[in-house]
């Protein structure tokens, strides 16, 4: 099995279906052990798309819902379809698919850089934690620290804090990267009050997958610098979880906020 670093990377670049057509990409998917491919690779590969499709422009947010799982046997396309294109936004609609029909549609808006009235209103940022508060999350290939684990089934609250820092990598695969590692945690945040259960229950003491995610991009970053990724889900109901996060620099910088939507039958 190769390196799980460098089959992502190589996950993320998208070859144009032809010379013909720039608004069609093929993605093969991580080379895993079980048969569905993950819901961050689609979004990192969403990411991908669009940045490529629109040059000049950088990506503002992506809303994606996921119809059906895909396969991982099975490469999968990416169809652009532009609605807008002007000096300043774009507006996308992207489907992911495969022989059986769509696995994944994405609304996305691009937006060009400008310069503009700036302020933030969040809370403080702590200090990066240390070392000895490494986190082992399943199909994150970078340094990883929290001093909370969701692998625990002890009761906590709906809140989780997570320090991420991929290995050095260019600035264009930021934003494709962060998609990636937010689809992971949200679940396993919204479950943490409830007792005897943890994220890794998943299939056995409750029936989790997500159906819609959403990201909005404020400003500029890089992934191979210390992230925070602050989190909590307020809200589970009617065999649903919903839970938010941001994304912010060791600096304290708001630069990406998320939102993810997820099947809860426990």
């Amino acid at each position: 099995m190769p390196d799980l670093w460098t089959d992502l990377l190589d996950c993320l670049y998208l070859a144009p279906q032809s010379s013909d057509d720039a608004d069609i990409f093929v993605g093969r998917n991580q080379t895993l052990e079980y048969h569905r491919v993950f819901g961050g690779q689609l979004l990192g590969q969403f990411v991908r798309a669009a940045c490529l499709s629109t040059p000049g422009k950088a990506i503002k947010s992506i809303h994606t819902v996921f119809p059906r799982e895909g396969r991982a046997d099975e490469p999968i396309t990416y169809q652009v379809t532009r609605h807008h294109e002007g000096r300043s936004f774009a507006t996308l609609s992207i489907v992911a698919s495969q022989s059986k029909g769509a696995v994944a549609t994405a609304s996305i808006s691009m937006h060009a850089p400008e310069d503009g009235h700036d302020q933030q209103f969040v809370g403080d940022v702590p200090t990066v934690l240390g070392p000895e508060h490494e986190a082992k999350i399943d199909l994150i290939p970078w340094e990883t620290r929290s001093a909370d684990s969701l692998d625990t089934t002890a009761v906590g609250p709906a809140e989780y804090s997570l320090w991420m820092r991929t290995p050095a990598v260019d600035a264009e695969f930021a934003p494709a990267l962060a998609a990636y590692a937010t689809d992971l945690t949200l679940i396993g945040t919204a479950i943490r009050p409830l007792d005897g259960l943890s994220q890794r229950g998943n299939g056995t003491a409750f029936t989790s997958a997500v159906t819609s995610h959403t990201l909005w991009f404020h400003r500029a970053f890089r992934t191979d610098d210390w992230l925070l990724l602050r989190q909590h889900s307020p809200l589970a109901a009617r065999g649903r979880c919903f839970g938010r996060g941001d994304i912010l620099t060791a600096e304290g910088v708001l630069v990406a906020s998320y939102a993810q939507e997820a099947l809860l039958r426990l």
